[in-house]
């Protein structure tokens, strides 16, 4: 009978842990499903996208090559085989329940994740026996950046990141009490994944690992126990060598002026102060407390480990830095807080200083499910035009390659919609394209924009709002705007553009040219 009821306590709390983490992360369901379409959150999902369309239409390739972005020279793409597979492998499962099993996927492959995060915290702390493990499992449910990275229609590697990171360091901490060999493959397989899919944030993470145990405890990383882990690692790193066949590269860190402009515009490259209140608002007042906690735990050398403690303050500095890294702020600090409230003997303390730490969490969720009329007009805005970009991108749709230029945000989604390469793209590899669409768009001389046509072979030429494409495309440029770019001209005047550009359509959000090239 207790067995009985061990097993349905078990099951309630996964019930309750699931439809959690699966409201939080399908808040945003209206903007994804919209008139019987699929649409995705950010410009790099529809780039991923492709990626995985191409593989469920031609199984087994691994592409090294993007050639419907930076057209027609093409990109050298950081992203790798495994989320692309992820994708394909979930739309096998969905084909029986949907006519776009390969959308419907991408739409739903981050929240999968998501919720396996979730559940693995669920049966490691539970494992562990960590007392407030439902402060660590509420906030990994709710925390707005921990959603955004895992949310409803965005297929982003973050999300595949966001649980192998937390995997890896959930088994080093169990290293640290169970030298067993499972925790070491687990582990081993946790890091070696994580840098197959990015070889950027889990490279310094781990490498923060390691020379921690190289300082402090040499036997926790080389030692008998270990020996199938590192076995496991060194495997599935060399696979991932093999399957990719290419040298990571670091060009985020690279330093020209162009992609220095360009990394303004990238949300998730902005410095964070650390006076900027969106620190509560993804994780809570508590945050403020948690330096004198992590203190008090050193001090009495208690759970949680000092590696987690050093990872910690890592990407809290590295948050500042860029704002990518709070995935993984959040995510090491939603780990640890159990361990640093463990001295607290009583428990309504902690509850009652949980419950009010999350109001700014609440207050973020209260403004993101009940929004005011200005904020869901906007919304309402933003999926009228993606409904109306997508109505032109089907119009240049060939199965002959017809290649278009547009701004670059709006570039990866034409792509995927209609089949055709752009010359812009919204990753830093395909800066050299994107950069010749802002000077197109911001062309006063006509017989220039026109061979910037022609070196790209563009055949048709999509406008959009003439003030936001000349503002960002100035802003990329590191120029003013001038007189009369030619975006104005497309925008506000289409018949009396040059020549060589054919009105053939328009609605609400774009307007669409063909490029004939005359003299």
């Amino acid at each position: 009978m207790q067995r009985f009821s061990r097993f349905g306590l078990a099951v309630f709390e996964i019930v309750i842990l699931s439809a959690l983490i699966l409201a939080a992360r399908s808040a945003n369901y209206q903007d994804v499903f919209v008139d019987g379409n699929i649409y995705f959150t950010d410009a790099d999902c529809y780039a991923r996208m492709t990626r995985a369309r191409m593989c469920a239409e031609h199984p087994g390739l691994i592409i090294r090559q993007h050639d419907f972005e930076n057209f027609p020279e093409g990109t050298t793409p950081h992203t790798t085989a495994p989320l692309d597979y992820l994708i394909v492998s979930l739309s096998i499962l969905l084909k029986p329940f949907t006519a776009q099993p390969i959308d419907f996927a991408g739409a739903m492959v981050s929240p999968f994740l998501g919720l396996v995060g979730g559940w693995f915290l669920w049966w490691w702390s539970r494992r562990m026996t960590l007392h407030y493990r439902w402060v660590m499992l509420i906030l990994y449910g709710i925390s707005p950046i921990l959603v955004h990275g895992t949310e409803l229609g965005r297929p982003d590697h973050q999300s595949l990141l966001i649980v192998l990171v937390t995997i890896g360091v959930c088994a080093e901490w169990s290293l640290r009490t169970d030298q067993s060999r499972n925790w070491s493959v687990v582990s081993g397989m946790a890091w070696s994944m994580a840098l197959w899919v990015s070889f950027y944030e889990p490279l310094v993470l781990f490498v923060l690992v390691l020379l921690f145990g190289l300082t402090k405890d040499r036997h926790l990383l080389f030692g008998s126990h270990r020996r199938a882990g590192w076995i496991v690692f060194g495997a599935i790193v060399s696979i991932s060598l093999l399957v990719e066949r290419r040298v990571p590269t670091f060009a985020i860190l690279q330093s020209s002026q162009l992609f220095q402009n360009w990394s303004r515009t990238i949300g998730e490259l902005r410095h964070v102060s650390p006076l900027d209140r969106i620190w509560f608002a993804w994780a809570g007042y508590m945050i403020v407390i948690a330096p004198v906690l992590i203190w008090q735990s050193l001090r009495m050398r208690i759970a949680p480990p000092r590696f987690i403690a050093l990872l910690l303050v890592a990407t809290f500095l590295l948050t500042i830095w860029q704002a990518r890294w709070s995935y993984f702020f959040v995510a090491i600090f939603v780990i640890v807080l159990p361990g640093l409230l463990a001295p607290i003997k009583s428990r309504a303390a902690v509850w009652s200083a949980f419950v009010l730490s999350i109001l700014p969490l609440l207050q973020f969720w209260d403004a993101r499910l009940w929004p005011n009329e200005v904020a869901l007009s906007g919304r309402i805005e933003r999926r009228d035009e993606s409904k109306q970009l997508r109505e032109l991108a089907v119009a240049i749709r060939s199965e002959q390659t017809h290649p278009f230029l547009a701004p670059w945000w709006l570039s990866p989604s034409i792509a995927y919609w209609s089949g055709q390469p752009g010359v812009a793209g919204s990753s830093h590899e395909a800066l050299p394209g994107t950069a010749d669409s802002a000077r197109f768009f911001l062309a006063t001389d006509f017989l220039g924009a026109r061979e910037i046509l022609r070196n790209r072979r563009a055949e048709w030429v999509l406008g959009y709002e003439w003030e936001r494409v000349a503002r960002n495309s100035a802003d990329l440029l590191g120029i003013q705007v001038p007189g009369q770019p030619l975006c104005g001209v497309l925008d506000r005047s289409p018949s009396q553009g040059p020549d060589f550009l054919v009105f053939s359509g328009q609605n609400g959000t774009g307007k669409l040219f063909r490029f004939a090239d005359k003299l």
